[in-house]
């Protein structure tokens, strides 16, 4: 397939990216799904976050391929995935991935969520466990099982995650931006980076976000959905702590420590990875230090496919 969000217009790919990986779309859970699929192996997920696209992992994606069938998938509401009007609370976005998994014939995977992607796949892992290997998560908080921050926190904690209220809003946020998104997109990729995302990759996720009044809805209703996410994770921290095998990964810029103090309050096996020198995206700030550590912790389901 072509078009605005699929591989054949995605800039600056790695070498030889378009051979390993092509674009489709696959229908599951009442919803056309955008993927980007390649390589061989055992399955492994990778869910991006907010206000990315599969392209978040793109410079990861090849190396994997040598040893996984690695499907990156738009979000419900983003990219090139459809956008209905409701649906974004993590239990309907898990089970969004569990029926593209069962679509292409994956019964048991192994998953990666960064920012919005963290509480999806802790979502996923909680609610189907039985499809989980192993669980690879980054850069966010979970709603409801996470200390909230405080409304008179200092500067640079203000500055990074203001967005999150703004972003809950039911209407004005979108009469905001839109028209401005280059301004408001530009200033949240710039502010949480230590490493600048080049130029071209944060004007193809704008540009995405401008195409259509949908794209810019979809991208706020995971925020919008948080009550009642917060209401789900509240429950799936009750029903017991996560089983599988758990890597946390935090910017030492950013989020640090937190992934991992999250993580070890909702699951009983957690291991976690600051990367020094990197902000909140990780996997475009700091592809060859999340891939070391996605190898060595991927290593015993790699080997077991």
């Amino acid at each position: 397939m072509e078009g605005p969000g699929s591989v054949s217009e995605a800039p600056n790919l790695p070498p030889g990216f378009t051979k390993t990986f092509s674009s489709r779309f696959v229908q599951a859970n009442g919803l056309r799904q955008h993927v980007v699929i390649g390589g061989e192996g055992p399955p492994l997920l990778l869910v991006h976050g907010w206000p990315e696209t599969w392209y978040a992992w793109r410079l990861l994606m090849p190396t994997l391929a040598k040893d996984f069938t690695v499907i990156a998938v738009d979000q419900r509401g983003v990219g090139l995935t459809d956008k209905p009007q409701d649906g974004y609370d993590t239990a309907t976005l898990a089970n969004d991935l569990v029926a593209l998994m069962d679509a292409l014939g994956h019964q048991r995977f192994a998953l990666v969520g960064h920012d919005t992607g963290m509480p999806i796949a802790y979502a996923l892992a909680a609610d189907h466990p039985e499809k989980v290997e192993r669980l690879v998560v980054a850069e966010a908080p979970l709603p409801g099982i996470s200390t909230s921050p405080p409304v008179f926190g200092p500067e640079w904690l203000n500055d990074r995650v203001w967005h999150i209220g703004f972003n809950r809003l039911a209407e004005v946020n979108e009469q905001l931006v839109r028209g401005r998104e280059d301004i408001y997109f530009g200033y949240e990729f710039d502010i949480n980076a230590v490493k600048k995302l080049p130029d071209d990759a944060v004007k193809y996720y704008i540009r995405g976000l401008a195409r259509d009044r949908d794209a810019l809805r979809g991208s706020f209703n995971f925020y919008r959905a948080f009550d009642t996410t917060t209401a789900q994770n509240v429950e799936r921290q009750k029903a017991g702590l996560l089983a599988v095998p758990v890597l946390a990964i935090g910017g030492a810029a950013s989020i640090g420590e937190g992934a991992g103090v999250t993580m070890k309050a909702a699951a009983h096996d957690v291991q976690a990875v600051v990367i020094p020198n990197c902000g909140h995206w990780v996997a475009e700030e700091a592809p060859e230090e999340m891939l070391a550590a996605l190898t060595t912790f991927l290593a015993p389901y790699r080997d077991r496919g």
